[in-house]
């Protein structure tokens, strides 16, 4: 659904967003919940409210807004004898809206057996609450008994659910309260993050986004931890707010941008250790792939890959002042194990494939996305495989040829770097620079390296060789997945991903296992002792 965004303080009105997902960030007191309320009201019937901190607690007086939680509430008890009226939170109102809908359904049930029709017991929103709490919290589960909703874990008795802690009441709360959310809705969650661990926040909100995929869902949040899990929302930073004109100074965080300065300063920052990665241009693969693949870490896109050295080597340095870990991931493309070796000493983690393309490549991703689509996962593996090796084949040469010359580039930045006492040494070692530089004889070496991958069907030594863009189309991996292209097959791979689906950690511990992240970290960690 398309939203209206508010005014902005230079007179301009606001923009039109069609985008599933909006997160508002900004510092407390910048204006972020007017900003929601202004959207509120000018998506008039389709705005729903939600707010855990609000819900948990007795309200003062206030307005009912139509198809919110307690507007549904009162309709209920007007319509109903078995609901009670002594409800002082929302959260009390929505677990008898979950009841309430639970018995009428029951009550359908059993008159149309007793007609003698052959019906099916109708699942209710309580069945949908009830299968992500347990996916979320698998050690607690939800009972229905004796027309009560009860809780039980593992070492107790099945207790009521305002028993549960502030955080699993926020939990419970958002699941359900999204369900009764009306058609194409404008949800507007108020911090969002409020009461929730950060391990969760994640997983939890794509979860939920999942549960309702014909609304919008706009994010109200001072928190950079929550805004840069949303991977696939469009961000707006507000600065301030200007009550008398009811405008405000706000900004869009594009794809193509870290977060501004500006905001590090204005908001808390993350407690999170940071991950600088190359990606930066919208749509890149980096971006939206990595956040899925290392949750534990705030993913930064700074653009090419001498920003994310440095940064990791600026934010290394003044870890003394936010005692945080960081992190860079770049590329392999042509570096010599030389060269990958002394990046991950400096904690830059480099692939064992050339390039991000080559990742979606990895044997783990093609069948886990083959058993995704109902496809033989060897066979389609199997065929992938000789694709690729017979692209690489027809492309021995040309690959070569830009593997010997980023070599050659190295060692000759590597000799020129050298200090000189005088201009007359320094133009004598730039007139014999190449004398022992057999190019030839490195192209050759390189061939035939190449040739020996392609004689005995080496997969894995093709991607960390291989750079072509057109590996996935050209591959024929995505048709014979039953794919319509390149974009359809991230598609899957990210849904996969996001909903947490069986095949999920397959494809996390393949691209995982390409980084060594794991084997360096232990290593550290042995190296601390």
């Amino acid at each position: 659904m398309e939203i209206s965004l508010p005014k902005k303080n230079n007179g301009l009105p606001g923009d039109k967003l069609s985008s599933r997902t909006v997160t508002v960030i900004g510092a407390n007191g910048a204006g972020k919940s007017r900003f929601g309320l202004e959207i509120a009201r000018q998506s008039k019937e389709h705005a729903f409210w939600l707010s855990a901190q609000k819900a948990l607690c007795l309200m003062p007086p206030h307005e009912v807004w139509p198809g919110s939680i307690e507007a549904q509430y009162k309709e209920a008890i007007d319509r109903s004898h078995y609901v009670s009226k002594e409800t002082p939170t929302e959260f009390d109102q929505l677990l008898f809206l979950l009841l309430s809908e639970e018995f009428r359904n029951l009550f359908s049930y059993k008159f149309e057996v007793q007609k003698g029709g052959h019906v099916e017991l109708p699942r209710t929103r309580l069945d949908r609450v009830q299968k992500l709490w347990e996916r979320i919290f698998p050690k607690n589960k939800m009972l229905r008994a004796e027309g009560k909703l009860l809780i039980q874990s593992e070492d107790s008795e099945p207790f009521n659910p305002l028993r549960l802690s502030s955080g699993e009441k926020a939990v419970l709360y958002y699941i359900a309260g999204v369900l009764y959310a009306m058609p194409d809705a404008v949800i507007l969650v108020e911090d969002p993050e409020f009461y929730l661990h950060h391990s969760i926040l994640k997983s939890l909100w794509d979860s939920i986004e999942s549960l309702r995929k014909d609304c919008t869902f706009v994010y109200l949040t001072h928190d950079i931890d929550f805004a840069a899990s949303r991977v696939e929302s469009t961000c707006i930073w507000v600065r301030s707010f200007d009550a008398e004109h009811m405008t405000w100074d706000y900004e869009f965080i594009n794809d193509s941008d870290s977060f501004p300065e500006g905001m590090y300063l204005d908001i808390l920052g993350s407690r999170k250790p940071v991950l600088f990665i190359e990606g930066a241009a919208t749509g890149s693969i980096d971006v939206k792939l990595y956040p899925y693949i290392f949750p534990e870490y705030i993913v930064k896109p700074l653009g090419g890959c001498n920003k994310v050295i440095e940064a990791t080597r600026a934010f290394a340095d003044l870890k003394e002042i936010h005692h945080l870990e960081s992190r860079g991931i770049v590329d392999r493309d042509r570096r010599t194990e030389r060269e990958v070796e002394y990046l991950r000493s400096r904690h830059i983690y480099v692939p064992e494939v050339a390039e991000v393309e080559n990742l979606l490549m990895l044997e783990g991703v093609i069948k886990a996305v083959a058993r995704r689509m109902k496809r033989n996962a060897n066979k389609v593996f199997e065929i992938v495989k000789n694709n690729v090796i017979q692209l690489f084949a027809q492309e021995i040469e040309s690959q070569a040829l830009l593997h010997t010359r980023h070599r050659i580039r190295r060692n000759l930045e590597y000799k020129i770097d050298r200090r000189f006492n005088d201009i007359a040494s320094f133009e004598d070692h730039i007139d014999h620079l190449t004398d022992d530089t057999d190019v030839r004889g490195l192209y050759n070496n390189i061939c035939n390296q190449f040739r020996t991958f392609v004689k005995n069907r080496d997969y894995r030594s093709v991607l960390k060789v291989y750079n072509q863009k057109s590996m996935v189309t050209n591959s024929n991996v995505c048709n014979l997945c039953g794919l319509a292209n390149k974009d359809k097959y991230l598609r899957i791979i990210l849904t996969i991903l996001r909903d947490n689906h069986p095949e999920a950690e397959t494809i996390r511990s393949s691209i995982r296992a390409c980084f060594k992240i794991d084997d360096q970290e232990e290593k550290e960690e042995k190296n601390n002792e």
